[in-house]
Parts: structure tokens; sequence; C-alpha cells
């Protein structure tokens, strides 16, 4: 029986460098790598025998990517498409699998919070959807459609009338705008508010440094040395931070931060200063504002909406401070805290720049109509439940 002769592969310069570029690189698979190499040497003229022997596979593999090769060219040496195992759940078994990982597990009468794979592979086979089916499978069948139950977010619900008038100040004080007029070079804006019972935690064993293979190791024991609170004030276009800690929160504390900030220049003879804070109790409503104003006359309160703070940018600022200060909580007393805090403050001011404020009033917009789509539907919705009650009443009452 006549042996085949091998097929001929010549390569232009164009396929020679893209095939080149192929055998060498670090990302393509595995598979197209080998097939690429095995073009190149059957087209630099080895026979498919030393082939076999340089890239160490069989020589029917070699005859194989060798001809496709030939005959279809680069596209020959992609893989043939494949039926593949027949699917062993049908379409309906597999809506229904995603219909119950859509529905919170306390409509379905199981005592859960939420989904895992497994629950719900349990749940398909007592509810009869499948016989059998493994935590994998349903996995697979909600990666489908990006499906994921045991993750949960938390929100909340604007509920604040004034809420669109409220941050629309905010926002263009951001943008050195109040009442539609630009501020002058005499007038800041401060974003002001309190970080809260920050603990010092002594730690049994001392907190062990990262090194080679290794991560930082903190201690799980500690001994508690109380707590203190740490007031900032910063200026949003200058981007410089004004703080003080205390043992408590409170007017007289918070106003221990204005007289602070106010005291010194540029503030104590600028034009007007707006205070941008929550509705923290210590700053809460107008009586703070009058307070403030009537303390220091060139300065305005201006409050951010209820459940609105992340308006505030001194937010920002403190999720800095715990990332980069007190997180992991080690301190052996509180005037650790207070110095670190301080030191902190000190080399913040020294390289910082002022936030780059990405909510604009379009932003705003956009939020309050998806809130209105929002409560339409659930008022349509709330509309139809009362439509199907109605004749069940008036059949009772008949």
């Amino acid at each position: 029986m006549p042996v085949p002769r091998a097929r001929q592969i010549v390569l232009a310069a164009a396929e020679r460098r893209r095939l080149k570029q192929l055998a060498y690189s670090h990302t393509a698979p595995y598979q197209q790598v080998i097939r690429v190499r095995i073009v190149l040497d059957a087209a630099h003229g080895y026979p498919n025998a030393k082939i076999s022997r340089r890239r160490k596979v069989s020589i029917d593999t070699i005859r194989l990517w060798r001809g496709r090769y030939a005959d279809e060219g680069m596209k020959g040496l992609a893989d043939r498409p494949r039926s593949g195992r027949p699917p062993k759940f049908t379409p309906i078994q597999v809506a229904e699998i995603k219909a119950l990982a859509c529905q919170l597990p306390a409509e379905t009468g199981v005592p859960l919070s939420r989904w895992s794979c497994l629950d719900l592979a349990r749940e398909v086979i007592a509810r009869g959807i499948a016989p059998a089916i493994s935590a994998s499978t349903v996995r697979r069948i909600l990666a489908a459609d990006a499906l994921k139950p045991w993750q949960h977010q938390s929100w909340i619900f604007i509920r604040d009338p004034d809420f669109a008038a409220k941050a629309s100040r905010v926002l263009d004080l951001y943008a050195r705008i109040w009442d539609g007029h630009p501020l002058s070079d005499d007038e800041y804006v401060i974003s002001a508010d309190e970080k809260t019972s920050i603990q010092a935690r002594c730690r049994c064993h001392p907190t062990l440094p990262p090194a080679k293979s290794r991560m930082m190791r903190v201690n799980h024991d500690y001994k508690r040395g109380g707590a203190l609170a740490y007031l900032a004030a910063y200026d949003v276009h200058q981007a410089h931070v004004m703080g003080r800690c205390s043992p408590r929160t409170g007017i007289v504390p918070f106003t221990e931060l204005v007289d602070q900030v106010m005291t010194q220049e540029p503030y104590a003879s600028a034009k007007r200063v707006f205070w941008i804070v929550d509705n923290g109790s210590s700053h809460r409503g107008k009586a703070a504002a009058d307070r403030l104003t009537a303390r220091y006359p060139n300065a305005v309160m201006v409050h951010t909406p209820v459940h609105g703070s992340w308006i505030n940018q001194i937010e920002i600022f403190f999720s800095i401070v715990q990332r980069k200060v007190v997180s992991p909580n080690d301190f052996t007393s509180l005037d650790q805290v207070e110095d670190r805090l301080v030191a902190f403050e000190r080399r913040y001011n020294e390289t910082a720049r002022p936030f780059r404020w990405k909510f604009t009033p379009t932003d705003l917009e956009d939020l309050l109509a998806r809130i209105e789509r929002h409560e339409q539907k659930e008022r349509n919705l709330q509309q139809s439940v009362n439509c199907e009650h109605q004749p069940a009443v008036l059949d009772r009452a008949a």
C-alpha cells in the first residue's frame, strides 16, 4: 500500500509573521500554539516524523493539522463544531429552576433568608421539577442569566419630600454656584460631620508585619480601651481638612469644631462660608442653622436631604480614614488613636487634591425619574391587586 505524501505548505510573508506571533504567544490557547508550530515546521520542509519528535505528538496529529491548513488556511486550525452531549433538562425545567431562584425563599414556605445552589437543588427535587440535579448544575443554569440569589444588596428609599431641592443646592455649591450665581473668590464651601465610636482595641498579641508569602496578621482577641469621636471639616475646593477629637458628639463638640475653623483665615474674614452638614442631632434643623449664623454671621448652614448624607463629601474622607488609619484597629490607648488621626490629617493635607465629584444635577434628574417610574409601577401593581380581590368581596357581600 503506497505511503501518503505529506502535504506541501508554502507561506507568504504576512502569513509567516502572523503564525510566528501565535507560536510564541503567552496568551493564546496551548492547543492553538501547537498547531501553529506544526504548520511552521511543515513550511520549513521538515518531514512528519521529525515534526512528531519535535512537538511530541503523534504522526496522525501532524497529518491532520498539516492537511487542514493546506486546505483551509487559518480557519482549518480551529476546532470543528460539535453537537455535544444532549441536554439533560428540558427548557421548561430550566425556566422553572430560574423562576424558583427569582423568588424569595419565605414566599415559597422555605425557612431561609436567601437561596444557595445546594438549597435550590434540594427544592427542585422536592417539588418534582427534576428527579435529580446537582448544585453545580444549578449554578451553571443560573449563570446563563447572571442570577446570583445568594447575594444581596441593601438600599434605602428616598423619603424626604424636598430631596430634589436640598440635593440641588449641595450639588450647586460643589460647582461653586449659589442661588444661580457663581461664588466669589472669598466664599468657601465646608463639608463637615462626625465619625463616631473610633475604638482603641489593644490586641492581646502584637500585630505581625507582612513577610514573604505571608500577609499582615492581627490577633483576634483584644482589650477595649474606650472610644472617641473624630469631627472634621473639609474645604471642598481647597482640599484641606481641619479636625479634632472629642470624647463624645453633640452640640458642644460640633460648636468647638466650628470655632476652630471660623477663627482662622481665610474663613474668619470670608464673605460667606457654607457649611454642608447632614441631619445629625448636633446640627439638625433650622435651630442649628440659626445658632451657627448667630455665632458667625458670615456662616451659612446647608443641610443634605434626609438619608442623603452620601452627598456630603466629608464621607469620602472618613472612608479614607477608616481604610488607612483605623483598620485594622490595634491601639494601646485613646491617646494613640488621637495622635494617629492628627498625624494622618497633617500628612493628608500635604498632598490632597479636591475630589472629582461625578454626581451632577443631570444624574439627580435621572435618579428622581427612576424613582418616579418605580413608584408608578408599584401603584399600578397595587391597583391590579385590588381589582383582583374586588369580585371576591362582592360575592361575600351578596
